[in-house]
């Protein structure tokens, strides 16, 4: 199995990917050890002093005013894990909670935290063991980073509330660790705030939208060409030297990529024939610009995630020279901007998936199509409401598009008085991500099909090997009305699993 070993200096996004998804095993680097011990002896230190220090010996937020003696550190500790494990709604994925809990550990190891090695180990054995905490759909506001999430996996380590086993059993957490052989941790003095205090629920989200859009975008690049083809557009638009003088990367990458995948056509550049236009319509001609556009702003926010990735998110932080200091790095607001970005982008492109979909199916401006693709129109409906749902989808997605982080809601008797709205931002990106498969999908059934039914004229190679794969995954073809939703879903879930990409890139080579 893959291990990803943890050092001082953060991780990349693919080990987050390894661990969240793939189930692989971490270790701890001798460095992270060393670091980890190093800067739990400034913690000690500062523990024993008389004055107080934030964190250390202090209460928290609006209660740091208070100094905690040291007989009772160890119960604040356990107190602020309990009470802020305050999460409400539906159970998170177990691929975020995963991914949450590796981010944490990223940040532990960098020896800024004042954790112990063996609060860090034990970190890593629970994600080994394959046990996940119970972690509920809200409670963060995304400053001071994702609190309740976190607490929640705080909880799992000290052996209390609930957790799911590896074999997907949710018990008590106390259970799974023994059964597993990992003895619960007794926090000491700042371990409570140092498990608890980062952004790293939303930034997990992030790494694993990236991933999942990365695929996406080549998807839509492929439909998008697809759904041209079959409309009898123009591939002339999609010129190189066109997207030359307007340099934007991600333009030019979607307009290369359409442009391999329709090599070899013989259905483009029949604009002119019976039907004259002189253009195409913008939602085929400008789908380079849209799904670029999107490129570009998936390369800012992976951007962010990198830096993200390597930075130290806690509060208060060691410094190498001793200090402890309170900071604000906690405020999720650069990842929170950036996922409320990604929706937007999802959003747009979706629409003009959608728009391309109602245009196959209107007699009047696909181009000698028959209605609704119905085989007998009139007596058949075709894919009449398969774009009914396209456009519910298309319309939730740009009400998900509206962005969490222009929100702010006070907190803690207004010490926390403006707060990132970070995590509402990953889960209804994870949404937007969810419904941008389904709208794709869509597409793909009506290019497909309508392809199908222009007879006489061959399709590029890529498309025909893309409708050979699509048939032979069981997405059916043109034909008498049939009961349509298990052809969508099999449609969706060729288009989830990277089908869509890999069919086309036997032909095309690696697209961009």
């Amino acid at each position: 199995m893959h291990t990803v070993v943890v050092g001082t200096y953060g991780v990349t996004a693919s080990d987050v990917l390894a661990v969240a998804r793939g189930g692989a095993r971490v270790e701890l680097s001798g460095e992270a050890v060393a670091a980890l011990a190093a800067a739990r002896g400034i913690v000690d230190a500062l523990a024993a002093k008389p004055e107080p220090v934030y964190g250390v010996s202090t209460g928290f937020g609006a209660l740091a005013t208070r100094h905690i003696s040291q007989e009772l550190r160890a119960q604040l500790q356990r107190n602020i894990v309990r009470s802020h494990a305050a999460g409400m709604g539906p159970r998170v994925e177990r691929e975020v909670v995963r991914a949450l809990m590796f981010l944490r550990l990223k940040t532990v190891c960098s020896g800024h935290t004042g954790v112990r090695p063996e609060v860090a180990q034990t970190m890593a054995d629970v994600l080994n063991a394959g046990i996940t905490p119970v972690v509920h759909e809200y409670g963060s506001l995304g400053c001071s980073g994702d609190l309740a999430p976190l607490s929640h996996c705080a909880l799992t380590l000290m052996g209390e509330g609930d957790a799911e086993g590896p074999d997907g059993v949710v018990r008590p957490a106390g259970e799974l660790l023994a059964a597993h052989g990992i003895a619960a941790v007794e926090l000491r003095e700042k371990e409570g705030l140092a498990l608890l205090n980062g952004t790293d629920g939303m930034l997990g989200m992030l790494i694993m939208a990236l991933a999942d859009l990365d695929t996406l975008y080549k998807s839509a690049d492929v439909t998008a060409a697809l759904s041209l083809e079959a409309l009898l557009g123009t591939d002339k638009v999609l010129a190189p030297e066109l997207h030359a003088i307007r340099p934007h990367p991600g333009q030019g990458a979607s307009a290369a990529n359409m442009l391999a995948v329709l090599k070899g056509s013989e259905l483009t550049g029949h604009h002119q024939d019976d039907a004259p236009r002189v253009q195409d319509a913008y939602s085929v001609r400008c789908a380079p610009q849209v799904a670029g556009a999107g490129r570009d702003t998936m390369a800012h926010a992976r951007l962010v995630a990198v830096r993200e990735l390597a930075s130290a998110v806690d509060n208060p932080v060691v410094l190498p020279d001793g200090r402890v200091e309170s900071n604000g790095n906690f405020h999720g607001a650069p990842v929170a901007y950036v996922l409320d970005f990604l929706a937007i982008a999802v959003a747009d492109l979706a629409s003009i998936a959608e728009r391309r979909t109602d245009r196959l199916l209107d007699k009047n401006r696909s181009h000698g199509l028959p209605p609704f693709l119905a085989d007998d129109a009139g007596v058949d409906s075709g894919l009449m409401i398969a774009q009914y749902t396209q456009a519910a989808l298309v319309s939730e997605l740009k009400r998900l598009a509206v962005p969490a982080s222009a929100d702010s809601i006070p907190s803690s008797a207004m010490q926390e008085d403006h707060v990132s709205m970070g995590w509402s931002a990953a889960r209804k990106l994870r949404t937007a991500v969810d419904n941008l498969t389904r709208v794709l999908a869509v597409e793909l059934y009506a290019a497909t099909r309508a392809i199908e039914l222009r007879d006489g004229l061959a399709p590029a190679p890529a498309s025909r090997a893309v409708i050979d794969a699509v048939r032979s995954a069981g997405v059916r073809g043109a034909g008498p009305d049939r009961f349509l939703a298990p052809d969508l879903a099999a449609a969706d879930a060729f288009v989830r699993a990277g089908e869509l990409v890999a069919a086309t890139e036997k032909v095309t080579g690696p697209l961009q």
